[in-house]
């Protein structure tokens, strides 16, 4: 299944162009479900997908509702524990959702539509509308995150001593985990892990919508740089309500000339690795299909005439490459097969008699020196570039090796791997 993540700076529409493109998907005879926790006018307000028009099915993501059944959810599963303690369950009537309810009710609907009871039936395209540019960066970024603080906390090689928990418990003179926290961490471990996978997969891209100007312009070079630290992939960028040219009107012309201007620097920027797509202001807000039609077809740049629907072809099932590669001056004794599945560029043989260095390569566009900051802890690179925070576990072979350097050179950030002759095989 094709899968767009729809997002932009807030205010641009990203609803809006998102509805469109799933429309003028289904008008082209794709099977599309579309994902939204905005109301859109002529679209329905369930939560579970439901027809729009031939082709079409939209859900509404109610962060409440799923707040208030995974909250109680939670109690029945700990009612030992509360009535041990002696406290008062609560009852849905009187659950208010708690700050960061919104992203987990939509990463429980994205793997519902993606490996749960939605994807049987059989879509061709998700659409899914994303919240602002900077909260989804964080949001797709979120499944790896949590999964990563489920390993630390509850390492799931510590089931295997289940038997051993009472004596354990007696012993240390505190409880033991109970065996429900292991299998709740699991069974999130899992469904996380299935979001993860739809993000990570090659057919998944990002959809960019942005309103020209200089506000716009400014977050997408800051964005741009979170998309490439998490290896994010950006089909098009939508340039919305774009302004007719050549008014008559002084006024509405200069408009018209700064838009203009914006989009001449986003092409110098984004294109030809990235579609651009200029959906035109229709002079008033869209109210219902035919206005969404209309933007879906009227959008032009994107693939030719087939306006927001173009740049929709299937790439293939599975994850897509990692963002990095590493730079190797030859072949060092022992590195087949302790860098598996690594990109490797060999860059000629090695100056002097020492051992190679290993150059790990991030591109990082727009990022600056300032704003950098890079530590190894472990079997882990700690990566943060200005608001963007990102740990990427090494590769076996880079575990074997000290940081010897890094730098940030036209928008690559390098970093120095000097294989541990304590540590690194030998085969002479």
């Amino acid at each position: 299944m094709r899968t767009v993540l729809v997002t932009g700076p807030g205010g641009a529409g990203r609803t809006t162009v998102a509805a469109a493109t799933a429309l003028a998907a289904a008008r082209r005879g794709r099977r599309t479900l579309l994902l939204t926790a905005d109301g859109i006018p002529g679209f329905p307000e369930d939560t579970e997908p439901t027809e729009v028009t031939d082709g079409l099915w939209s859900a509404r993501i109610d962060s409440g509702e799923h707040f208030r059944g995974e909250l109680l959810a939670l109690q029945d599963q700990a009612s030992a524990v509360l009535d041990l303690l002696g406290g008062n369950r609560l009852d849905g009537e009187e659950l208010t959702e708690l700050p960061g309810s919104a992203e987990l009710a939509l990463l429980h609907t994205l793997r519902r539509a993606a490996r749960g009871d939605w994807s049987r039936a059989g879509h061709d395209l998700l659409v899914v509308d994303l919240p602002p540019l900077r909260e989804a960066l964080a949001l797709l970024a979120l499944p790896e995150q949590l999964r990563r603080y489920l390993r630390r906390l509850l390492p799931p090689e510590r089931q295997a001593a289940r038997a051993l928990r009472p004596m354990l418990a007696q012993l240390a003179g505190v409880p033991m985990p109970a065996q429900w926290l292991y299998e709740a961490a699991a069974r999130r471990d899992a469904q996380l892990a299935a979001v993860q996978a739809l993000i990570e997969d090659r057919d998944t891209t990002l959809r960019l919508v942005a309103e020209p100007g200089p506000a716009a312009e400014d977050a997408l070079r800051t964005a741009r740089t979170g998309l490439a630290l998490h290896g994010l992939r950006v089909d098009a960028l939508a340039v919305n309500r774009v302004l007719p040219r050549h008014s008559a009107d002084p006024w509405f012309a200069e408009l018209a000339a700064q838009q203009e201007k914006t989009v001449d620097h986003w092409y110098e920027e984004w294109a030809p690795g990235t579609a651009l797509c200029q959906v035109p202001h229709l002079g008033r807000d869209p109210r219902g299909l035919d206005d969404l039609a209309r933007l879906g077809t009227a959008a032009d740049g994107a693939a030719g005439d087939a306006g927001l629907a173009g740049g929709l072809d299937g790439r293939g099932p599975g994850r897509a490459d990692d963002p990095w590669w590493i730079e190797s001056p030859d072949t060092p004794d022992g590195l087949d097969g302790l860098l598996p599945g690594a990109r490797i560029v060999t860059t000629g043989p090695p100056a002097g008699d020492g051992d190679p260095v290993l150059v790990w390569c991030l591109p990082l566009p727009g990022a600056a020196k300032k704003d950098l900051q890079l530590v190894r802890r472990g079997d882990e690179l700690l990566l943060t570039v200005g608001p963007f925070h990102r740990i990427v576990p090494l590769e076996s072979g880079l575990r074997r090796c000290t940081v010897s350097g890094a730098a940030l050179t036209d928008g690559v950030l390098r970093v120095r791997f000097t294989p541990d002759p304590g540590l690194w095989p030998r085969t002479g």
